[in-house]
């Protein structure tokens, strides 16, 4: 019995150790992007780090080799959440019994939401970060780039497709008509956003610039025996 209680005792102490050490990396993360995000990767110094998270130096050390690899994480875990993103517009266009009627709203509707993923600030924000580094992390700024905007335009090109098998369509290239989607849909806002971070477009804006981008794509893309 006494071994037992020593053995839970010896588990707990552990379990509480694993929990300040998950939450001192949290820490170090979240202090770190924003730093990164202020300041860009050369003006971030580990110090800087250490001292904004509350830990000593030795500690952002022992969970980060070093600024390339503390910042290697980071950005690739922010590529990685983008799933969630993606699913949600994936689910968007996967409406059951879609017809040739429900086109251009279910069509406007993921534009919307499209423009509300990309445009946040903080999306903005860590892309101009990555665009701003992509000389010194060439492989990284490649991952962020097939695991957020490409992947997008995959999920996309997927849908589509199952509408112009369906016959609302008339598709010779769904990657091309992807592409062709979302740039309708963002160019002009993502554009002005990348040069204009304290500019905040009105949803009158955003409305405005789905439904012109989807009238676009539809006039060039819609099948017409729909």
């Amino acid at each position: 019995m006494a071994q037992s209680t020593s053995a839970r005792a010896s588990d707990s102490a552990e379990a509480e150790q694993d929990g300040r050490s998950g939450r001192k990396r949290r820490a170090i993360i979240d202090e770190a992007t924003a730093l990164f995000l202020r300041n860009g990767y050369q003006g971030t110094s580990m110090d800087e780090v250490a001292a904004r998270a509350a830990v000593s130096k030795q500690t952002v050390y022992k969970n980060f080799a070093d600024k390339e690899k503390l910042f290697t994480e980071i950005i690739r875990g922010v590529a990685d959440s983008s799933e969630r993103i993606l699913q949600e517009l994936s689910e968007v266009l996967h409406t059951a019994d879609v017809g040739a009627d429900d086109l251009d709203d279910v069509l406007t509707e993921l534009a919307q939401r499209y423009l509300s993923a990309v445009l946040q600030p903080r999306v903005m924000r860590l892309r101009r970060l990555v665009i701003a580094e992509a000389d010194r992390f060439p492989e990284l700024a490649r991952y962020y780039y097939d695991k957020a905007p490409a992947r997008a335009v995959k999920v996309l090109a997927g849908e589509l497709r199952t509408y112009a098998e369906r016959g609302l369509l008339r598709l010779d290239d769904a990657t091309l008509a992807a592409n062709h989607f979302a740039y309708l849909v963002l160019a002009i806002p993502q554009d002005r956003a990348l040069f204009h971070p304290d500019e905040q477009p009105s949803t009158g804006d955003h409305d405005r610039i789905a439904r012109e981008a989807v009238r676009v794509f539809l006039a060039a893309y819609r099948d017409p025996h729909s």
